[in-house]
């Protein structure tokens, strides 16, 4: 049975065709990695990415950590993500998670987004959900990465705050450290594992749907908000490697300080055995 007919239905008995219900889709972050290989949920709908026919819907999962849920009951949704868990490495713990509604339209060419609404489509077909599905992923993975780096910025600006305003750095070397490496992972995760900029591969055989993918793109904002994200985490590493630079400097000085001071001891030492010794 293919995805329309399974969607649409047959035919009422007055003889006009059912009007599909919308399909709820559920984007879930269930960790920082999903491993799909050797799954076997469903029927297999796509290999990029891993895509299962299950009950009446679709189950998607993306290696970055992203499942999405489409058309399943919450107790489908439930089971479904039990049997994931095993696969997942670096478990979130609330999930984050995203949600939309995709409805029919007329035709091909009234596919829109309406702002904060539905998404409209011509039909439920494979290649339509699987775009829905690419761009929703995506938005759940930024927004996790951004509410990361929103920490991170809680973190820093106290620390830039009290240098701007009583010139004093903070001694706390290692946590300046760490906060770099949050920010390299993230900037790691978005570049590597995510590759928000990057198209679906679905798109390779069906150009005929960029048009509708670009639609999503500005929905979900997916460009503007990478670019946002990117110039936090630049601010981010510039900023923390500029206080651990002055709080190396400071040591460094302390150190040329405290072995001139020594110096100064020795040469005392000596001058006081001198005079001793002639006297």
């Amino acid at each position: 049975m293919s995805a329309d007919q399974l969607v649409l239905g047959t035919s009422a008995p007055s003889g006009k065709p059912e009007v599909a219900p919308p399909l709820r889709i559920r984007a879930v972050m269930l960790g920082d990695r999903i491993n799909p290989s050797g799954l076997e949920i469903g029927t297999l709908v796509s290999s990029t990415p891993v895509a299962f026919r299950v009950h009446a819907g679709l189950a998607v999962i993306f290696r970055y950590g992203v499942v999405v849920l489409i058309g399943l009951l919450p107790s489908e949704e439930k089971v479904l993500i039990d049997t994931l868990k095993p696969r997942v490495t670096g478990e979130l713990s609330p999930y984050e998670e995203e949600t939309a509604q995709a409805q029919l339209c007329n035709d091909e060419g009234s596919e829109a987004i309406q702002p904060g609404g539905p998404i409209c489509l011509s039909k439920f077909s494979d290649d339509r959900l699987l775009l829905i599905s690419d761009a929703l992923a995506k938005s759940t993975a930024l927004a996790r990465d951004e509410r990361r780096v929103a920490a991170v910025f809680d973190v820093i600006e106290p620390l830039a705050r009290e240098l701007a305003e009583h010139g004093r750095t903070p001694r706390r070397r290692k946590a300046i450290l760490q906060l770099i490496g949050n920010a390299l992972l993230v900037q790691q995760r978005v570049a590597g594992r995510v590759a928000i900029a990057e198209k679906p591969d679905v798109l390779w055989e069906k150009p005929e749907l960029d048009r509708l993918y670009a639609r999503l793109e500005d929905e979900y904002e997916l460009k503007e908000r990478l670019d946002t994200l990117e110039r936090k985490l630049s601010a981010i590493s510039e900023t923390a490697n500029a206080l651990t630079d002055i709080i190396d400097t400071s040591r460094a000085l302390r150190l040329e300080v405290a072995v001139v001071v020594l110096i100064l001891i020795e040469v005392a030492i000596g001058c006081f055995q001198i005079y001793a010794g002639l006297h």
